[in-house]
């Protein structure tokens, strides 16, 4: 846990340091990835190889209905 505190913590401290304008928009926002990757992994737990299949556990349930289309 304390280790993906200390990665979370570098990652901000990255994020102050760098200078925002076009040419560094790219890169912070990967930083915004990176931070918000770690922690939910702070909060869930490692998610492991399975982590982006579909889970009961996670995400939330829409019904369906009518012939809607959307394009």
């Amino acid at each position: 846990m304390s280790d993906i505190q200390k990665k979370i913590e570098e990652l901000e401290a990255e994020m102050a340091r760098t200078q925002k304008n076009k040419a560094t928009n790219y890169h912070l926002g990967t930083l915004k990835a990176k931070i918000a990757k770690l922690k939910s992994e702070l909060i869930n737990g490692p998610g492991g190889k399975s982590a982006g299949t579909k889970n009961a556990e996670r995400g939330f349930d829409v019904t369906k209905s009518g012939d809607t289309r959307i394009g």
